[in-house]
């Protein structure tokens, strides 16, 4: 005997039911009403009693509390403080624009929060809109609202079902349950009591919003409304939280922190100038200044911008963005539950190994022994998926159905049973095709089958849904010869193995929940590397999984204070798809109500999605990042020059109107342009980032502080000088024109905090390069343009004082830039002193 591999898994090997009689013992729910259904009347009394067959809706949020919620933010705060500080100056265009600004904001917001709040209505299309049931010893139609406990369900194929229900009989009946319980093959229903309490294994129920595959049956309704299953899933979907993303915890932050200091260096600016007498209209200027330069009006632009570039790049990538916020917090996920079919597997089953002395001989009586039927063209394929994988690795083979059923038409067939647990067809060349489960085949088969017995336990034990395969030469199944076993799994993706382990060198665990049997899914994590040898599997494989469970894994691993992802397709993935930092919903086979709570859908169901995702996630914080530091070491200069002005009693340095060119032209575009910045190649080699670390840290804000006081030297030199050798308004234009370039040759050094700009790429950004092209030209015009230096209360500006802006506005970069070499050496001397791995790198 030999093995031969060939593919991948899938379902049972099933083709028919057979009738199957009611037992009136079992669960302790059983109803005391025979078959026969409710009288009218009394279908009314527990109507009244119990309530309508709905899921309850709950309390909904008000809009107007929505959207008044969106305000609440100190960012907002800051940006509504600059519209009035505008508007106040007559400057009605940069209130405008600050005020538009501010409405995208809450609009966006709003439609978010207004999104989960039809999640439950998404459940509610789940349910059926009319049921059969039998009342008053007759069959009727009614609204499935109207459905009570002890009604009796008629159901056949195509019907939703309306209500959870025990099975009286059933005729070759089999329901999807995917939705419910992740299994993604119709599941054999049978009328035999059964006291699992594992949803997946609960054959004789069926229940509410899953649909009839095949075959008729009466059930007795057991449950009704919000005590279904599905009613449970929209209970937990209830109590699952939506938290605030890292993003929006790390901005609110930064923003308070400039609030604070902003409102604390205009109290101390105004009481100084005060307590030096100075005319209140002139400490009131000088107090506006301040709030100008302090408040940052395009940081909300920069991240909204950031967070779009990401959703059109994650577009590009088949992950489809519902929430802009998602794209950051996707950047830090450290965990990724996944469910497994589709995802990490094809979805498709497959033959994945043979056993048997002639391969070929065994794929012909299993083609043989099939009622399915391959696609060609445009028609589909139909029939079960394991007899779907047989017939397709027989195809590969040369074994064609057709041929089969045209040169040995079938004469007799036993259809498949979950008593009997195999099928038979008997054809025109007198022989009798027999597949099924091992168990039930080997005891019609003649011979030793000791060598098959080990190889069904090996094929077992690897997660492999095994069939045996025998022929005879008689009308009865016995005397049979055994030709061997097929193998069948449904395969992982090529492309998620290697998503997988690019995930694990990120730092990043993937944890595997599914429906399937603990074996199988155990089996497939190892294929995966989602387990390797030596490695438990307790925490990262999880079979067998209820909504239940999915809420309490996701929650467990909340709570040791790392990013969760979850993906899921099903209405029992709804609830922590919703819990989880990023919930993401399968675009292909994902219901309405993962859509909804879902912050992302993957349009291809790929688990390597997830992980490019991840990777442009990475960047877009990294790059929202160099562009905060960048603004903020702008406003720093802009704060201290005037500051230290302010407290000289010298005049104002620079004109509010001037700065709020600053920072929303020359400031604003570049960090702008910076958010745009293509992602390192070597940031899914970095581990996740915690979730509590700021957005600024200490490095940051060193290169905060370094980068606005060297602009503020050269600033503030200038300006001094210029004073005591030119006029007022001309020492005003230098300053105001050296700063606004010594911050666009920043611009230039700000994509990285290590390389300077030429190991970078001069070229790699060219919207930067555009910008701050621009920006000199349009400072340039500011100067030469009479209307515009009657705005801006400029000077001209002779070619000599233009030559002296562009070189000082270069200084500051140029130390900075100097300083990054000097470190990089540092870096390689220490590299090369031995034993040097083991000193910190600060």
């Amino acid at each position: 005997m030999t093995y031969d591999v060939a593919h991948s898994s899938g379902g049972p090997a099933g083709d028919e039911l057979a009738i199957a009689a009611w037992h009136g013992s079992g669960a302790s729910d059983h109803e005391p009403e025979p078959p026969v259904g409710l009288s009218s009347v009394e279908a009314a009394r527990r109507l009244a009693a119990d309530g309508r067959n709905e899921l309850a809706r709950g309390d909904a949020a008000s809009p107007w509390r929505m959207l008044a919620s969106q305000f609440a933010s100190p960012v907002i705060w800051l940006l509504l403080a600059g519209a009035v500080i505008s508007a106040a100056l007559g400057e009605l265009v940069d209130a405008i624009a600050i005020a538009a600004i501010l409405a995208i904001n809450a609009v966006v917001g709003f439609f978010q929060e207004y999104r989960a709040e039809r999640a439950v209505l998404a459940l509610r299309t789940m349910t059926a809109p009319r049921a059969r049931v039998v009342r008053d010893g007759s069959q009727v139609t009614v609204s499935a609202a109207e459905v009570v406990r002890g009604d009796v369900l008629a159901l056949e194929a195509g019907d939703i079902v309306a209500a959870d229900a025990r099975l009286l009989e059933a005729h070759a009946l089999t329901a999807n349950e995917a939705a419910l319980t992740g299994e993604s093959l119709p599941v054999d229903k049978l009328a035999e009591a059964n006291a699992s309490q594992d949803l997946a294994e609960q054959h004789d129920r069926v229940f509410a919003g899953t649909s009839i595959a095949s075959g008729t049956a009466r059930a007795l309704v057991t449950a009704t409304g919000m005590a279904t299953e599905l009613g449970r899933i929209a209970t937990l979907l209830d109590t699952a939280r939506d938290d605030a993303t890292p993003l929006q915890r790390r901005l609110a932050q930064v923003s308070r922190m400039l609030l604070i200091a902003s409102v604390a260096i205009v109290a101390v600016v105004a009481g100084a100038g005060l307590a030096r007498g100075q005319p209140l209209f002139d400490v009131f200027l000088a107090a506006v200044a301040l709030a100008v330069a302090a408040v940052p009006e395009a940081l909300p632009a920069i991240v909204t911008i950031a967070l779009a570039i990401g959703v059109r790049r994650m577009a590009a990538r088949n992950a489809l963005v519902r929430k802009l916020a998602a794209v950051e917090t996707l950047g830090c996920t450290a965990v990724i539950c996944t469910d497994k079919t589709g995802t990490l597997t094809t979805g498709i089953m497959t033959v994945r190994e043979l056993w048997g002395f002639d391969h070929r001989v065994v794929l012909d009586a299993a083609a043989a022994c099939c009622d399915a039927e391959l696609g060609t063209g445009d028609t589909p394929d139909a029939g079960d998926p394991t007899e779907l994988a047989i017939l397709a690795e027989a195809s590969g083979r040369g074994i064609q159905r057709a041929a089969i059923e045209r040169d040995r038409p079938r004469l007799d067939v036993i259809p498949f049973d979950p008593a009997r647990r195999y099928m038979a067809i008997r054809r025109a060349d007198g022989r009798l095709h027999v597949k099924g489960a091992f168990e039930a085949v080997a005891p019609h088969c003649r011979g030793d089958l000791a060598g098959a017995a080990q190889a069904v336990a090996q094929l077992s034990a690897r997660g492999l849904r095994v069939l045996a395969v025998a022929v005879g030469t008689g009308r009865e199944v016995n005397e049979l010869e055994l030709l061997g076993v097929i193998g069948l799994a449904d395969p992982p993706r090529s492309e998620a193995i290697a998503a997988v382990a690019a995930a694990r060198r990120a730092g990043i665990r993937t944890v595997m929940i599914t429906g399937d049997h603990p074996v199988t899914a155990v089996a497939i994590a190892r294929e995966l590397g989602i387990v390797r040898a030596g490695e438990p599997t307790e925490e990262l494989v999880h079979a067998r999984a209820t909504p239940e469970d999915k809420l309490r894994i996701v929650r467990a691993w909340k709570a040791r204070d790392v990013v969760v992802a979850m993906t899921g397709d099903g209405v029992n993935d709804a609830p922590a798809l919703r819990e989880a930092h990023v919930g993401i919903a399968m675009g292909k086979t994902g219901t309405e109500v993962t859509r909804e709570v879902s912050d992302i859908v993957l349009a291809d169901d790929n688990f390597a999605t997830i992980i490019e995702a991840i990777r442009e996630g990475r960047g877009i914080f990294t790059n929202i990042r160099k562009a905060l530091v960048f603004v903020l070491a702008g406003n720093v200069a802009e704060l201290a020059v005037m500051l230290i002005a302010s407290l000289a009693g010298l005049p104002l340095p620079l004109l509010p109107l001037q700065l709020l060119w600053i920072n929303l032209v020359t400031d604003g575009l570049p960090a702008l342009a910076l958010v745009m910045d293509p992602t390192d190649a070597d940031v899914m080699t970095r581990p996740p980032r915690p979730p509590r670390e700021p957005i600024l840290g200490a490095a940051e804000w060193r290169a905060i502080l370094i980068g606005g006081a060297l602009e503020t030297i050269v600033t503030f030199s200038v300006y001094l000088w210029a004073l005591h050798h030119r006029d007022v308004v001309t020492a005003r234009g230098l300053a105001f024109t050296v700063l606004v370039f010594s911050q666009m040759f920043r611009a230039a050094g700000a994509r990285s905090s290590t390389r300077v700009f030429w190991q970078v790429g001069a070229f790699g950004n060219l919207v930067l390069l555009v910008v701050i092209v621009a920006s000199v030209a349009a400072q340039l015009a500011l100067h030469q343009v009479a209307a515009l230096r009657a705005v801006f209360d400029l000077a001209p500006l002779s070619v000599g004082d233009g030559a002296a802006a562009l070189g000082l506005g270069l200084c500051a970069v140029t130390v900075l830039e100097v300083s990054k070499l000097v470190r990089a050496r540092g870096r390689l001397r220490l590299k090369n002193i031995p034993g040097a791995s083991n000193v910190g790198p600060g």
